[in-house]
């Protein structure tokens, strides 16, 4: 249901608002293969007498990746009753490759059944729309709740522990193992690397994302110096023997004048940990720098979303004594609210160091022009700022929604920015992975950033293709470097290739040609001149090469610049999704949400619910767009554009406490948000309605 407008509608908010009126039998799980059984064929009569979880996925998104892990520790505890079924529906071609997807899974550490649905066979039956969307099925194989998003953990354990007293009493729970089996890992020094940096003293400073760790290699790239971190999934500081990671994938090596200062050379995104840490190169201590480890969008704090878009957190102003304090009193002591480190699509306060939530960063780079740390923070979809001497963490650019928008850093858009490089400007390069796009910020004298595409068209448009930038396209990029002449290289991650840009070709309109070929996953690529026997003749004066990490292989290729690039026409793809009917003129939609037990809509500033919607083509909205409060909307679909997009971001705020009574002043919040982008086809008769859940039933 759509969330309402009164107190006492809001009251009666429960676990079982999200459970169907009426039964609704669950439909039967088709795909190409089962993955994580041992070779067994699950289907439904088979998982009877379980609580199951259908957790729709793919591998690219980062909101799937959050989703997996906020389902481990309900997986482990109700592990003789719960079987978490993953349906992995492909986004990207490449992801629909099983050697790919096998990777995954054992990549990610993916400890239940996973479906392989590459026609969306299931994705349809359960009227999936969005990654990710979970549906759980009852012991006696009924649907009984419909989630899109994440921050679901806490209503899906309420649920869970219902749905075992429920079926327990009836008889129809059936405790014991699940049908997971675990498949064999893979060995080697390392595993599923992420990132890699030389070093000043010859040396290669290794992200090893699937071992929780950092590994220097000598030049040869093989042979281990030394490894920093136990190897340990998890989170501790401490001596390189006992430190822990969890999925690192980005580091940045920091300036000797600035390393000086805080006692530490690297920094490192710890991706999972949602932190940074500070790394000494010489003894190898780690210690975090920020970061409080609680995934951005599901802090906690007195939650607002207002008419603009804008959210307000916790009234606390900058800390006693820092710098942004001493700016605001300087200006005549502006309000808390007024001096927040975000913008108008931003939710949440940023501040300094581990005081601070952030979202699975992914890259770091050190940028001499801004004096602070670059991160690409993929899990909210925006470039944020470190400073190390200060502990400041700020937004440099990215609304916080997803998608591809040029224009001032405030307002501009981004999908999962998942590689940085700095150029000899100072300007800065990013390769924005879920758009399939390299995106540059021009950085102004006052530390402000423009941000405009070089190449990609959209979160559904990839391909192939080289030529000229504005036709050219790639598959989920997750590297970026600059090259000798200028240009830019691109780990063009899903097509197995390395790309360049360049942006004086096509007449000064910008092209693109092709590296290298026949590569396992590219995450990144950085240039290098060897100096030990990995290198083509090494020594001094060497020409300058690529060093590759090529994470499904496992390793670091090092391949030569080639005077004349490849040009490679495989054309261009579009994500292929069944499309939905709908009639030409008003379209009623609804966005249905409810709140779980123990939480309600947070009104203590108005509508705490939110719509933003735009269309691509833009003309396919001849009225509706923008953003407004409420999870209701009339759009006007135009009559003369047969076909599009329509894209919806979802957002609700709400608090815990109990129906008919006053949310604590420190109660916890929790924002729920979803982006959909909805293919849609005009057709004479069709539906003149449109319901999508947030977290409802369907």
């Amino acid at each position: 249901m759509t969330a309402e407008s009164t107190e006492d509608q809001r009251s009666s908010v429960g676990a079982d608002s999200v459970r169907s009126a009426h039964r609704v039998r669950a439909s039967e799980l088709s795909g190409r293969a089962w993955l994580n059984t041992g070779g067994a064929q699950l289907d439904l009569a088979a998982l009877r007498g379980k609580i199951v979880i259908l957790d729709f996925w793919t591998f690219c998104c980062i909101n799937c990746l959050h989703v997996l892990d906020e389902l481990r520790p309900l997986e482990e505890k109700y592990q003789d009753v719960l079987v978490t079924v993953g349906v992995h529906s492909p986004k990207f071609e490449h992801e629909a490759d099983p050697v790919a997807l096998r990777a995954a899974v054992e990549r990610y550490e993916i400890h239940h059944p996973v479906l392989d649905d590459p026609d969306l066979l299931t994705w349809q039956a359960y009227t999936a729309r969005a990654w990710p969307t979970l549906v759980v099925i009852d012991p006696e194989g009924y649907i009984v709740a419909h989630l899109s998003g994440e921050g679901h953990a806490g209503g899906l354990a309420v649920l869970v522990e219902e749905l075992v007293a429920e079926h327990e009493a009836k008889g129809t729970l059936h405790r014991g193992d699940g049908p997971y089996v675990a498949p064999e890992p893979t060995a080697g020094t390392l595993r599923f690397p992420g990132q890699t940096v030389p070093l000043e003293n010859g040396n290669y400073l290794v992200v090893d994302t699937g071992h929780h760790r950092l590994v220097e290699l000598r030049p040869d790239l093989e042979t281990v110096e030394r490894v920093i971190g136990s190897g340990t999934k998890g989170f501790l500081d401490g001596q390189p023997e006992i430190a822990q990671f969890n999925e690192p994938q980005g580091v940045a090596v920091l300036p000797p004048s600035i390393s000086w200062q805080t006692g530490y050379e690297a920094v490192v995104a710890d991706t999972v940990n949602h932190r940074l840490r500070g790394v000494s190169l010489s003894s190898g201590y780690v210690q975090t720098v920020a970061g409080n480890g609680v995934q951005r969008l599901l802090d906690a704090g007195p939650a607002r979303v207002n008419g603009d878009g804008a959210g307000t957190w916790a009234k606390a102003g900058p800390e006693a004594g820092s710098a942004a304090a001493a700016a605001a009193g300087a200006a005549g002591g502006a309000e808390p609210h007024d001096v927040y480190a975000g913008d108008a699509e931003d939710i949440g306060y940023l501040g300094h160091g581990t005081n601070v939530s952030l979202s699975s960063p992914w890259d770091v780079v050190w940028s001499e022009k801004l004096q602070k740390v670059v991160v690409a923070m993929a899990g909210t979809h925006q470039i944020f700022t470190f400073d190390p001497l200060t502990g400041v963490v700020a937004i440099l650019a990215g609304s916080g929604l997803e998608g591809l928008l040029d224009g001032p850093g405030p307002q501009a858009w981004f999908a999962q920015p998942s590689g940085l490089a700095v150029d000899p400007s100072g300007d800065l390069w990013v390769a924005d992975s879920e758009t399939s796009a390299l995106r540059r910020l021009t950085l102004a004298e006052d530390g402000s950033a423009t941000v405009a595409t070089a190449v990609g068209r959209g979160l559904f448009d990839f391909g192939f293709r080289d030529g000229a930038a504005d036709a050219a396209r790639l598959q989920h990029p997750l590297g970026v470097a600059v090259l000798p002449d200028g240009s830019v290289a691109i780990a063009d991650t899903y097509n197995g290739a390395v790309r360049r840009f360049d942006p004086s070709g096509n007449d000064g309109a910008g092209a693109v040609s092709t590296l290298g070929r026949g590569l396992a996953e590219p995450a990144d690529v950085v240039v290098v001149t060897p100096t030990g026997a990995a290198g083509e003749g090494g020594g001094k004066g060497s020409e300058p090469l690529l060093l590759v990490t090529e994470t499904n292989r496992h390793e670091l290729v090092l391949i030569p610049i080639p005077k004349s690039a490849q040009q490679v026409d495989e054309g261009e793809r579009q994500t292929q999704r069944p499309k939905t009917p709908v009639a030409a003129g008003p379209l009623a939609l609804t966005v249905r949400f409810k709140a779980p037990t123990g939480q309600k809509l947070d009104d203590r500033w108005g509508d705490p619910t939110q719509l933003k919607i735009s269309s691509t083509p833009a003309e396919l909205l001849a009225g509706g767009t923008g953003t407004s409060q409420g999870l209701t909307r009339t759009l006007e679909l135009n009559p003369a554009v047969t076909e599009g997009v329509l894209h919806i971001t979802a957002r609700a705020a709400a608090c815990d406490g109990a129906p008919g009574e006053e949310i604590p002043d420190h109660a916890a919040c929790h924002l729920y948000q979803q982006d959909w982008g909805i293919p849609v086809v005009l057709q004479e008769g069709a539906d003149a309605e449109l319901t999508l859940d947030l977290r409802g039933m369907d």
